[in-house]
This record gives C-alpha cells, structure tokens and sequence, in this order.
C-alpha cells in the first residue's frame, strides 16, 4: 500500500511539473509571437534602389528569417514579413517610438486602440515573460536548435499547423469568409497527402495560402468590443476579448479529443512552443534591439494586427 501511495505521489508530481513547464514556456513563447506580430507591422518595405548614404536608410534595420506559415495557434500573424513572397526586397523594421500616436487607423484615433487602463500591472507581468524567456525558453531553445535541424523543426510546424486547420475553418464559416473555408478545406487535404501528414506544405505550391481567422476576430467582426488590453503570466499578450475567443479555439482542436490523455497533450504542446522559438531565435533578438520601449511596441503591433485582421 504505501509503495502505491508513493508510485501515485510521484505520478501526480511528474504531472505538475510538465504542465508548470508548459505554463511557462507557454508564457514565454507568446512574449515572442507577439514580437512578430510587431515586427511584421513595423515592417517598412525599403524602396528600390535605395543606398545606405540615402535618408531612406537612416532607420535601424532587422531582416526577418522567419519561415512562411509557422505561427503559433495562437496568434496568427496579420502579414507575416516574407510570408508568401519572393523576399527580394528586406524590410526595415521601424523605431517603436515612430510610430505616430495620434495615427488615425481604420478611422479610429490610437487612443482608442491602445486602450490599456491596466498597463502598470500588465508591465510588470510583461517583463516578468520576458524575463522567463531569456533565462528559460531561449537557453532551451538554442540546445534544441543544435539537436534538430531546421528543415526539421519546419517540418514539425507544419505538422502542428495543419492539424489545427478546424479553429481557422470553422471560424471562416462563422465569418461568412467562403472563400477562407475553402482554402482551410482544401489545404489540409493536399497537405495531409501531397505534404505527407502536413509536414511539406505543398498547398503553398499551388497558391494556397491558409486563413488566419479565430475565434476572436469572430467576435470582433460580429461587433464584441475588444475591453482592455491584458498581459497575465504565463500566456501571450490579448485583449478581454481575445482571451475568451482563445478558449473556444481551444475547444475546436482536435488534438483535444484525439488525444485525450492530458499529459500527452501537454507535452505536444511543450514540443510545439519550443519548435516555435528555435525557429524565431534571431528575429526577437532583432526586433528587442531595434525598440526603445518593447512594452509598447508589442502593445501597438498586438492591437493594430488584431484591428486589421478584423477589417480584413
């Protein structure tokens, strides 16, 4: 009996310790999805012909390497840099202090958009992410970088994405976004074949480019205000709203009920974040140098992509 008691005790402290680590981790790799999603709207395509002796080039620039179509479920990115292009022009990623605040977006003042009434709270939160991904994640990933090859940990996001085609789908549909639907549809088919399991993604080759909807550009579109702009521990920046519509996504995963053991879960998802940060290891470190106040320009970049993805 007390062998039982104790194999149970060290069962159930296994069990804590992989979900505290996907907590974290979780926590961590949101801090650097909303990077790109910063960096991608900051992003200032250089004109042609522009030389570094010109004033075109007087702004501090960061390439972007991030893959095409690798975001996390969490946070699709509005208009990733590179993403579905030929990469012949290298964007310029611009000062987060440029960014004008009296800016008019969409017909909107950015008060209105940079509606943050907790932003004291939400700061400390936000270095304390950012803290955890320096001495946690980044570490982590970087030994995980050495292990798997890139083609590699391409291959594992795209599996992990086309796996979570339902939420992007089913969204399209309540977005009245047929066209979206269709591509969601018919993307998971080719790449579930052609891609092999969806680790290739060959829907790419035929023009195929995947929706970005959730379920809180659902709610936006069906006129929920967003609330107030909040960072909480262990997860990635959102609105009120957004925080509710990531719950339904969540419940529209497959992985949840094909999988149902909750620990194989949690390590999927473990897997999943730190194949999401190797890949995007020289982007945040890029995009931090390139900012004066990271809180803020997360913030703006966060709030005017879900903005655009809504009008979209």
């Amino acid at each position: 009996m007390p062998r039982i008691l104790t194999g149970r005790l060290r069962g159930a402290a296994a069990l804590w310790t992989v979900a505290v680590a996907v907590a974290a981790l979780g926590g961590c790799g949101g801090l650097s999805s909303a990077v790109r999603s910063e960096s991608s709207l900051l992003a200032v395509p250089e004109p042609p012909g522009s030389t570094p002796g010109t004033p075109d080039s007087a702004e501090p620039s960061s390439v972007s390497n991030e893959p095409a179509d690798v975001s996390a479920e969490s946070p699709a990115v509005a208009m990733v840099v590179g993403e579905g292009g030929d990469g012949a022009a290298e964007p310029t990623i611009a000062q987060a202090q440029s960014a004008p605040q009296d800016k008019e977006i969409g017909g909107q003042p950015s008060e209105d958009e940079d509606y943050d009434p907790w932003e004291r709270f939400n700061e400390k939160v936000f270095e304390f992410n950012r803290q955890t991904d320096r001495f946690v994640l980044k570490p982590v990933a970087k030994v995980y970088s050495v292990i798997v090859p890139e083609p590699f940990e391409l291959m594992i996001a795209n599996g992990f994405d086309n796996i979570s085609f339902v939420p992007r789908m089913i969204n399209s549909l309540l977005q009245a976004k047929w066209g979206g639907a269709t591509r969601e549809l018919s993307r998971f088919l080719i790449n579930s074949t052609a891609g092999i399991g969806g680790l290739f993604d060959a829907a790419k080759y035929w023009g195929i480019e995947k929706s970005r909807e959730d379920f809180g550009q659902t709610l936006g579109v069906w006129g929920v205000s967003p609330g107030p702009y909040l960072i909480v521990p262990f997860m990635e920046p959102m609105t009120v709203r957004d925080g509710i519509g990531r719950g339904v996504d969540s419940l529209m995963n497959p992985l949840s009920y094909f999988i149902p053991f909750f620990w194989t879960g949690l390590s999927l998802k473990l897997g999943e974040i730190v194949n999401d940060r190797a890949l995007n290891l020289d982007l945040f470190q890029g995009f931090e140098e390139s900012v004066v106040d990271l809180y803020s320009a997360v913030r703006h970049g966060y709030l005017r992509r879900r903005e655009q993805l809504i009008k979209e």
